[in-house]
């Protein structure tokens, strides 16, 4: 009963990594060209206390610093270590004594080192283990949760953009690729509720973070980049809890015996390989993303769309060529994954026919040709919404052509977020077409400028749908809380 107790407190604990009401900075400097000191400037927009930690100077930007963490009058929520790994043993025991709820370690140094530094790690373990205490790391980039103005990454903000508040938590155990998915996230227009740096995992892992966002309000979706499982049963247990509620993509690096080598050496940590766990993440509902642009991908297209419950896409374009290609994508099972091409039905193309061209195709794909305009798009959206043949659509609202206008963004951004059936929206070209594409992306209208991608993200919609028809089917819709899973 004690350690289940023990196991709720450490849980609840966990919310100060993320939520925190004050911050100590171990290793806080007045020198911005250290990463104490890039660190310190960017807390400064926590609205929080803060406490800067320094043995060697007296004040840091007019801030008080204190020699130790015990030394610090009020209570500490969270403890930010940013010191060589060596020195970190004293600032554990101190975090301990001061009951500081949850520390991250950034420093570097420990097991993706060698025998020396996973020892290192094994006496943090050891002195954590009968307490309260979570640590997040070591050698991790940190967390970033925008809502509560809180950055604890020692990336320069000139480098690496920060992405606004969203429904995407994104926890990473590769801090390069934290760094790229957040740039693409702010560049795109789309915001995160957290990020968290898992770092070596040498006590909060995948399985903690999935518990915690399970229960954030402001998190629709929760994507992971993972080089390596602590614990593939309690895992798979989360997700399948979690899935039917909140969708998870997983990009899994290390699927190769190569790969699985790479990762050992980047965090010290044991990766299994792609058939070990593909199978498992298809049963419990996990998303499978490939790489990092997947990642990005269909966590965006999650966050922002539907699910698609059935296979049959309608294939609504003015360029006839990308009609061609995105039909190819579509009935390719290594692409589409069991999607298919729909069947318009005759009232459909009889309708498509009233205000179409005539020569244009009312078959599918439907080609509206070079010559139409933004209201030939417009009604071609409202019949295959209203065509029961049809699942999905994948659009490409083409605005090069010379009829269009800007009025076509809003009747994309109407038909995405509130037709009936799910849509992707695709468009190609250069400067012209990535205005466009960004306008609608600050309208929360994901928009790929690939036809695979985009066929891919269908697919994405369409697995998310039969997964939520499987569960339903088998009436596991209950709610249950984290509380429960513990």
């Amino acid at each position: 009963m004690l350690a289940v107790e023990q196991k709720k407190k450490k849980y609840l604990n966990l919310s100060y990594l993320i939520r925190p009401k004050s911050i100590a900075l171990v290793g806080a400097s007045a020198n911005k060209s250290k990463i104490g000191g890039i660190m310190w400037s960017y807390l400064q927009s926590f609205p929080g206390k803060k406490y800067p930690v320094n043995i060697k100077q007296e004040a840091i930007d007019g801030a008080k610093t204190y020699s130790s963490l015990t030394d610090i009058p009020e209570e500490v929520d969270l403890a930010i270590i940013a010191i060589p790994a060596k020195n970190i043993l004293s600032v554990i025991d101190d975090c301990i004594k001061k009951n500081v709820k949850a520390a991250i370690i950034i420093s570097s140094g420990f097991s993706e080192t060698g025998e020396q530094g996973r020892k290192l790690e094994d006496e943090i373990r050891n002195k954590i283990s009968n307490t309260d205490l979570v640590v997040l790391g070591p050698n991790t980039l940190g967390v970033y949760v925008p809502s509560v103005n809180l950055d604890s990454m020692f990336v320069v903000r000139e480098k690496s953009k920060r992405p606004s508040s969203g429904p995407i938590a994104y926890i990473s155990q590769s801090g390069a690729s934290a760094v790229g998915f957040m740039d693409m996230a702010e560049c795109h227009h789309y915001g995160i509720s957290a990020f968290i740096g898992l770092g070596n995992k040498l006590d909060v892992n995948e399985n903690d973070m999935l518990e915690l966002f399970f229960n954030e309000k402001d998190t629709k979706v929760i994507c992971m980049h993972l080089e390596s499982i602590v614990d593939g049963h309690r895992l798979l247990k989360l997700c399948k809890k979690i899935t039917p509620f909140k969708p998870i993509i997983i990009l899994k690096a290390g699927r190769t015996e190569a790969g699985a080598k790479a990762a050992m050496l980047h965090t010290g940590s044991m990766a299994k390989t792609s058939q070990v766990i593909d199978g498992a993440f298809k049963q419990v509902g996990v998303i499978k993303a490939n790489d990092m642009l997947e990642l990005f991908d269909y966590s965006r297209i999650l966050a922002y769309q539907k699910p698609m419950f059935g296979p049959r896409v309608a294939v609504v374009t003015s360029g006839g060529g990308y009609g061609v290609i995105a039909t190819d994508y579509i009935e390719d099972s290594s692409v589409g994954g069991g999607l298919k091409m729909a069947e318009l039905s005759a009232h459909s193309k009889l309708k498509l026919r009233e205000k179409l061209p005539s020569f244009a195709s009312v078959d599918n794909p439907i080609d509206l040709t070079g010559n139409v305009t933004d209201e030939m798009f417009d009604y071609a959206f409202k019949v295959v919404n209203e065509d029961e043949n049809v699942d999905g659509v994948l659009a490409f609202p083409l605005i090069q052509t010379p009829l269009t206008t800007d009025k076509l963004i809003d009747i994309t951004e109407w038909w995405f977020k509130n037709g009936k059936k799910p849509m992707v929206p695709c468009i190609i070209g250069g400067s012209y077409s990535e205005e466009v594409i960004r306008k609608l992306e600050a309208l929360e209208v994901p928009v790929f400028p690939d036809i695979r991608r985009a066929v891919l993200s269908l697919r994405v919609l369409y697995e998310r749908g039969k997964y939520l028809m499987k569960v339903k089917k088998k009436g596991k819709f209950k709610f249950r809380k984290v509380s429960e899973l513990l």
